[in-house]
C-alpha cells in the first residue's frame, strides 16, 4: 500500500499541530530551565542567608551564655550587698539608740546647766546682799577707833553680828520666796 499525496498530506496536516506543540513544549522547557536556574540561584541565596544565621545563632548562643555568667555574677553581688544592707541596718539601730541615750544625756546636762546657774544666781545674790554688805559694815566698824577699844569692840561686834543676822535672814527670806514662787 502505498502513500498518496493526499495521503501524506492529510498525515503532515495532522503532525503540524503536534508539531507546534513540540515548540510550545520546547519553548516551556527552555523557561522552564530558566526557572530551574533562578531556583537555583534562590536556594543558593537562602543556603547563604541560612549560613548568616546560622553564624549570627552561634555568636547569641554565645552572648547569651556570656550574660548568664553576667547575672551569675549580678546574683552574688546583690546577696553581698543584701548582706551588706542588713549590717547597715544594725548599724542604724545601733545609732538609733546611742543617739536616745545622746539625747538623754544633753537633757541631764540641760537640767544640770540650768541647776548651775541658779546656784550661780543664789550664790551672787549671797555676795552682793550678805557677804559684801558685811565686809563694809565690818571695814566702817574699824574706822571708829576713837573710842575705847573695849566699848567699840563690844558694841561694834554686837552691831556686826545683828547687821550679818539680818542679812543673812532677809537671804534666807528670799530663797523662801523663791521656793515657794517654784512650787506656786
Amino acid at each position: 500500500m502505498a502513500l498518496t499525496n493526499d495521503d501524506l498530506q492529510a498525515i503532515a496536516n495532522l503532525l503540524k499541530p503536534a508539531a507546534d506543540d513540540i515548540h510550545m513544549i520546547k519553548d516551556n522547557i527552555k523557561i522552564l530551565q530558566e526557572d530551574n536556574r533562578e531556583l537555583k540561584n534562590d536556594v543558593q541565596v537562602l543556603k547563604d542567608d541560612v549560613q548568616g544565621l546560622k553564624s549570627d545563632v552561634h555568636v547569641l548562643k554565645d552572648d547569651v551564655q556570656g550574660l548568664k555568667g553576667d547575672v551569675l555574677l549580678l546574683k552574688d553581688d546583690v546577696q553581698g550587698i543584701k548582706g551588706d544592707v542588713l549590717v547597715l541596718k544594725d548599724d542604724v539601730q545601733e545609732l538609733k539608740s546611742n543617739v536616745h541615750v545622746l539625747k538623754d544625756d544633753v537633757q541631764e546636762l540641760k537640767d544640770d546647766s540650768q541647776e548651775l546657774k541658779k546656784r550661780a544666781v543664789r550664790m551672787e545674790l549671797t555676795l552682793e546682799n550678805e557677804t559684801n554688805p558685811g565686809i563694809k559694815i565690818v571695814a566702817e566698824g574699824h574706822l571708829d577707833l576713837n573710842r575705847k577699844l573695849n566699848d567699840a569692840l563690844r558694841v561694834e561686834s554686837e552691831k556686826e553680828l545683828l547687821l550679818l543676822r539680818v542679812n543673812h535672814l532677809e537671804n534666807e527670806v528670799r530663797k523662801v520666796k523663791e521656793k515657794l514662787n517654784q512650787t506656786a
